[in-house]
């Protein structure tokens, strides 16, 4: 399909039909959500396939046992990691370091090495390092005084940098559904869940967020509830 037909094709399905999905064809629409953007690229998401029928019922329970979540024959829970950060930041400046050596000129490395060093190694840990709070104030401090001066981010307390964290896997998870709709299969992104049993039953760490859950199958003929409404664009849509 075209990307405007993959678009149009996508809806938020509600009831699916008792028909098998090829697990294979799931597992390569998550590794293509796996390129979506996402913040300085520090991809702090986790992606938990569910194909196993007793852990799909108590997903389905912890789902408040809708419909688009009891007729679903797989999951895909969409996870933030931020408490990954460190390990993140020490990835990436391998990473970018690498691609300096490989592709800049032998005079202007040492200078590219020593921005990417202060980027992954001082700036993005100290933007990611959550500490009840006290440090998310101390670098809205910061930015208020430096920003009297040039233009800066004003967001970066510890609960903005936790909306990115989740901004970021809501990229994923939206590239996921539309590579979905391409192999002409349906999803419906739920936010209504008890993230305390979703935590409980896919065993996540304490620092794990649950993003959302992503329901999968193939659309029952009451599947999508009616046709789609939108606001007209023109209340939507500004041209400056």
């Amino acid at each position: 399909m075209t990307l405007t037909e993959i678009v149009n094709y996508r809806r938020s399905v509600r009831n699916y039909k008792a028909l098998s999905i090829d697990s294979e064809k799931v597992k390569a629409c998550i590794e293509l959500a796996t390129l979506a953007p996402n913040s300085s690229n520090m991809q702090l998401w986790e992606f938990y396939h569910i194909t196993d029928p007793e852990i799909l019922k108590k997903l389905s329970i912890a789902c408040l046992s809708q419909d688009s979540a009891s007729t679903a024959q797989q999951m895909v829970v969409f996870v933030t990691r931020q408490d990954l950060f460190r390990r993140r930041t020490k990835s990436m400046l391998k990473l970018e370091v690498q691609n300096v050596t490989d592709n800049s000129p032998d005079e202007k490395q040492a200078k590219r090495i020593k921005s990417w060093k202060l980027y992954y190694g001082v700036i993005m840990p100290f933007l990611y390092t959550r500490f009840l709070g006290v440090l998310g104030v101390i670098r809205k401090s910061l930015m208020y005084i430096v920003g009297v001066f040039r233009p800066v981010i004003y967001q970066v307390s510890e609960n903005d940098m936790r909306v990115v964290v989740h901004k970021t896997c809501a990229l994923a998870a939206q590239t996921f559904m539309l590579a979905m709709a391409n192999e002409r299969y349906d999803t419906c992104p739920m936010e209504g869940f008890d993230s305390r049993r979703v935590k409980r039953i896919l065993k996540l760490p304490y620092g794990a967020e649950i993003n959302m859950v992503v329901s999968c199958g193939v659309r029952n003929e009451n599947g999508v509830w009616g046709d789609r409404m939108r606001i007209p664009f023109d209340e939507v849509y500004r041209r400056l």
